[in-house]
């Protein structure tokens, strides 16, 4: 199929430009940034976008399908299916299912599912234990995405504690060692003190308390000095802290240590506690105005590489549990770029750095070849976005399994209405047309 993208603002390489660009196949044939031949405009089916927006697939490097072993809370098809519905197109997703993701047969599983199911180009990490060290470190680049390493306890009981099988993997890892990064002696000592004062009565604002910025600020410190010594490519997932921000360097060329921030640290603070409660639980915790303030800045100095979502979808009932039976995590690759594009117009980020950060720098990051940009030759995954269409969430219109969305009753002020994955149209204006093409990435 051969499509003309009619005269979009194309957001690419830190500009925002107007142009046309021919899909053809699964492709981007050319871009034009004058008049299009005739003879295109003859022959491909035309989507005018003189009011659109035009973005580079999202690339989504951190999400929790739940598949297998947990499909009750979400599954490979219906979150790509969200995924797909707010502009994403590729994800990268964690080990922590049931059983956990921690030898070559479950990525196989999980690859054959995906090559099944999925709606969008899909990658999945192989989680370390305290046992499996030396065998994950086989997995190469064409089978795995990376290792993922949780410093920290979350769901799924995958913490690794054990110094020897930390000091091996970060040596001989051979590719990024992704880290989910809180020390579990502070979080502990914490959650023992909230217990003996409260009990079993906790209020989630507590939650940014138990899991401190301390927590943070001292595993983050030990995974940098262990990657420096080792000179491990380490990715730290999540930064929630204004201290980690500043343990990142500036962009600069061979920068083997990067982190990502999650949009929902950008978006809410502790204040929203009150009125969210364990809807904004999430494991590491959301802190301050003063951590959000800097997490945003460090995003546009160039300390912090990539944005993400850490989609980790529970039922509604498992969220209205008491804080301490609560799981912590919940549902967002469907709302991702529209909680982005709120933060432009609230002028927070420019689209460029929106591009960049989701778009561009998680595929030079883990090496995942012609996406990211919009670029002849380049593999045709794109998002159309109307700036001036507004879109209020509902449980009518959310396409998650589990069935509620943090950003329930907010009212964006952007749409998504087009997203082609691999040059197939999958999503326009609200319906899915059918079409899949989902490969690994």
């Amino acid at each position: 199929m051969t499509y003309l993208i009619q005269n979009p603002y194309i957001i690419n390489y830190r500009e925002v430009r107007k142009g046309s660009v021919l899909i053809e196949n699964d492709i981007i044939k050319d871009i034009f940034y004058s008049d299009v031949p005739e003879a295109i405009l003859n022959n491909a089916t035309v989507i005018p976008a003189g009011h659109l927006h035009l973005f580079p697939g999202i690339i989504d490097d951190q999400v929790h399908f739940r598949e297998p072993g947990l499909t009750h809370k979400g599954d490979i098809e219906s979150e790509s299916k969200a995924a797909v519905a707010g502009g994403i197109t590729t994800f990268l997703e964690m080990p922590n299912t049931k059983p956990p993701a921690t030898d070559i047969a479950a990525i196989e599983y999980k690859l054959k599912r995906a090559a099944e199911t999925s709606w969008a180009n899909y990658g999945f990490y192989i989680g370390a234990t305290n046992d499996n060290y030396r065998e994950i470190c086989e997995a190469g680049r064409d089978l795995v995405a990376g290792i993922k390493i949780f410093l920290g306890s979350s769901t799924g009981n995958m913490l690794v504690d054990s110094e020897e099988a930390l000091d091996y993997i970060f040596e001989n890892a051979p590719g990024i060692v992704a880290v989910h990064s809180e020390d579990e002696g502070i979080i502990r000592a914490e959650m023992e003190k909230a217990l003996s004062q409260y009990g079993t009565h906790i209020h989630p604002r507590m939650h940014a308390i138990i899991r401190s910025h301390e927590a943070c600020m001292v595993s983050t410190r030990k995974a940098i000095a262990r990657a420096s010594k080792y000179g491990t490519r380490l990715h730290v997932l999540h930064l929630s802290t204004a201290g980690e921000a500043e343990l990142f360097g500036l962009p600069g060329e061979n920068k083997h240590i990067t982190a990502e921030v999650c949009v929902h640290h950008l978006w809410f603070s502790d204040k929203d506690y009150e009125a969210l409660g364990n809807k904004i639980k999430w494991n590491p915790s959301v802190k301050t105005e003063k951590d959000r303030e800097v997490l945003r800045r460090a995003v546009k100095e160039g300390r912090i590489d990539i944005i993400a979502t850490d989609h980790a979808p529970h039922t509604r009932e498992e969220k209205q549990k008491p804080y301490n039976e609560c799981p912590s995590g919940g549902p967002l690759v469907q709302h991702s770029l529209q909680a982005m594009l709120d933060l432009y117009h609230n002028g927070v980020f420019s689209l460029e750095t929106i591009a960049e950060k989701m778009c561009h720098s998680p595929a030079q990051l883990f090496g995942i070849k012609n996406r990211g940009k919009i670029e002849k030759g380049y593999y045709a995954d794109l998002v159309l976005a109307d700036l001036r269409k507004p879109h209020i969430v509902s449980p009518d219109n959310l396409l998650y399994k589990c069935g509620w969305s943090p950003f329930e009753g907010h009212r964006f002020r952007s749409t998504i209405t087009y997203t082609f994955v691999n040059g197939k149209l999958v999503y326009e204006n609200g319906k899915f047309t059918g079409l899949k093409d989902a490969r690994q990435v």
